[in-house]
This record gives C-alpha cells, sequence and structure tokens, in this order.
C-alpha cells in the first residue's frame, strides 16, 4: 500500500514539475491544479528521552525523519469543487491514526458545492476548523506542534454548510466520532460549528465547536475554541488561541483541559522570519498530554523559530524550552524533572 502511495505522489509530483511547479487546465467552465510539498528533520533532546516529546509528528531525537510527501489535486467545474490531498510519511500517518490501508493515506477527500454566492455545502472527510495550526508544515511558523493542536481534532468525516452573512460566516456540520472516517459500530456523530468575522481588513475573529461522543469510553466530549489572527504591520503580525475542552465518562464526574497561545512574527526581510510561540497548557486530570505521566499539572513552553528561505526550500531552525508544575519529564539518567528543552531543524519544499 505504501508503494501504491508513494507512486501517486510521485506522478503528481511529476505532473506539477512538468507544468513549472502548477500544473493548470483551464477552460470556461472548469480548472484543475496540482500542488504538494515535503518535509524533513532533525530534532535533539537535551535529556535524551523520547517520552520528553509530548505533541504530534516530531517524537524522535538523534535521527534524521522524513516528515510528510504530499499531493493535493483541486478541481472546479462551475459550482461544483473537488479536492483530493493525499500524504505519505510519518506525519500522515499519525494525523490519520485511526486509519489502515488506503484511508490512512488521505489527508483530504470532499466536494462542496456553491448552491449561491452565500451558501456552501460540503460532503467527504476535510481538516479540522479548530485550532491555529494546521497539518501542513508550511502553513505554519513553527515545526513543532502546540499542544492545544496535538490534543485537539485532527479531522472530520460528515458534511457541513457554510453560510456568508456581509462580514461574518457561518458553518454547521455533522461528522462521525472525532478524526475517524470509518466510523465503529454504535457511534454518535458529533456537531460541528464555527463563527467567523472580519473585524476590519486586517483582524479576523474565528469561534469554533465540536461536541460529540468518544467511542473508546463513550465520553462525552465537548470542545469550545477561539482563533485571533491580526496584522500589525508589513512587519509584524499576531495570533491568539484559546481552547477549552470537556470529558464526561459514563457515571464519573466532568473534567477539563484547556490552553492559551500567543503567537508573534515578525518578518525584517522578504527570506527571513521568526516566531514566538507562548503556549501554556493544564493538564491537571490527565486527560491529554500527561495521561500517561505519574502526575497531572500545567505546561508553560516558548518555542522561537525561524523561517529562512534558501531558493525553493525553507530552513526551519528551533529552539523548544518546556516546564511543567510537576516532574514529568526526565533527564539523561532517567531521574524525574520538571523541565524539558530540544533543539530542532526542518526544511520544507512546497511546489
Amino acid at each position: 500500500m505504501l508503494r501504491k502511495l508513494c507512486l501517486i505522489a510521485l506522478v503528481c509530483t511529476s505532473a506539477i514539475q512538468v507544468s513549472a511547479q502548477e500544473a493548470a487546465s483551464k477552460s470556461k467552465n472548469y480548472s484543475l491544479t496540482f500542488s504538494g510539498s515535503i518535509d524533513g528533520y532533525i530534532r535533539q533532546d537535551f535529556g535524551e528521552d523520547i517520552t520528553n516529546n509530548k505533541t504530534s509528528f516530531t517524537n524522535s531525537y538523534g535521527k534524521f525523519m522524513l516528515g510528510m510527501v504530499s499531493g493535493k489535486a483541486d478541481y472546479t467545474y462551475k459550482k461544483l469543487n473537488v479536492v483530493a490531498d493525499i500524504g505519505v510519511g510519518k506525519r500522515a500517518k499519525e494525523f490519520a491514526y485511526n486509519d489502515k490501508g488506503v484511508l490512512s493515506g488521505i489527508k483530504q477527500l470532499y466536494a462542496s458545492l456553491n448552491i449561491t454566492e452565500n451558501i456552501k455545502i460540503t460532503g467527504g472527510s476535510w481538516s479540522t476548523h479548530v485550532g491555529y495550526e494546521v497539518l501542513d508544515p508550511y502553513v505554519n511558523r513553527n515545526y513543532s506542534m502546540s499542544y492545544m493542536f496535538s490534543y485537539g481534532p485532527f479531522l472530520h468525516t460528515g458534511a457541513k454548510a457554510d453560510f456568508i452573512v456581509g462580514k461574518s460566516s457561518f458553518m454547521i456540520g455533522i461528522a462521525n466520532p472525532t478524526d475517524y472516517r470509518k466510523a465503529p459500530a454504535g457511534n454518535k456523530k458529533a456537531l460541528l460549528a464555527q463563527y467567523s468575522v472580519a473585524i476590519n481588513d486586517d483582524t479576523k475573529l474565528y469561534l469554533n465547536y465540536v461536541g460529540g461522543e468518544r467511542p473508546a469510553d463513550a465520553a462525552k466530549t465537548r470542545q469550545l475554541d477561539a482563533v485571533l489572527t491580526s496584522k500589525l504591520n508589513d512587519k509584524w503580525n499576531i495570533g491568539y488561541n484559546g481552547t477549552v475542552t470537556s470529558v464526561k465518562p459514563p457515571s464519573i464526574g466532568k473534567d477539563l483541559w484547556f490552553g492559551n497561545a500567543i503567537y508573534l512574527n515578525y518578518d525584517p526581510k522578504e527570506k527571513i522570519g521568526f516566531t514566538l510561540r507562548t503556549e501554556s497548557f493544564s493538564d491537571k486530570y490527565k486527560l491529554a498530554a500527561l495521561s500517561s505521566a505519574a502526575y497531572g499539572g500545567s505546561i508553560l513552553v516558548t518555542t522561537i523559530s525561524a523561517n529562512i528561505k534558501a531558493g525553493p526550500v525553507v530552513l526551519i531552525p528551533e529552539i523548544r524550552l518546556e516546564n511543567c508544575s510537576n516532574k514529568v519529564f526526565h533527564n539523561k539518567s532517567g531521574a524525574e524533572k520538571n523541565g524539558s528543552s530540544s533543539l530542532l531543524l526542518a526544511a520544507y519544499y512546497k511546489f
């Protein structure tokens, strides 16, 4: 199966290269475009303990790692839009952790129909609307992921409708349980919702919701999420993400995990930019990142990343410092400690 997916990715890549990084077939009524990316990284954990990494996609140290080879086809015919987005590699596999076989190579596969200029319906499987960060590394400014992204939803499979009213938009949807493309027997559907508004030309606000039942233990989950982005000037922009998730297993009281993060982005030159991400994450009840740790607690994470354009490749050197209210990290000898630090060098190529 991996060979088949690799072959598909190579075919897409070849098609794109022939047409100078983007193949586009256009007529009066339709268009077809291809795009993709490839990324990899090497990470060093100073505690030399793999359990010190508690977020998605960078769970290694001292090794060169392939992140993901990705290929995307986007077809539009009149009011219909079809997207097929596939990925091969460890990053894609972790994203589709509930899937096996062909489904594990699918990032997104959906069709949308514009009923009117202001109403659109979508069916299929797509990346979540929740949060500030996304799967594709070229969209993020930091290569390592936040705790909120790592323990929030990754994808949804179902149907949704989008409505535009002036500067605001609304989304409502019904989907399989979070991160399930093929839902287990006896599952209950999840409710999806989003409200977004352009406060002005440079500032946008998103309010997100996901609620449903977790198949593993029938726990009822509810997540409320807010994202704010603002361009301050040509060199500075800022982002904020805040989220709270409630988990209520059968016959047990409700518990919470929550987090907040601020993203400060500075681009002094066209080919270089810097991002400071500061995140606080509370998992007192061991529901998410600290579920396998001896203690619950709160984690403060500071991540500094540079984005350096070297021709068609973007390099991301990154330093990450973490500190927890309890001793959930380990040093080289295996002793427990409050803090963890790591260095990472990543690169991606987008075509």
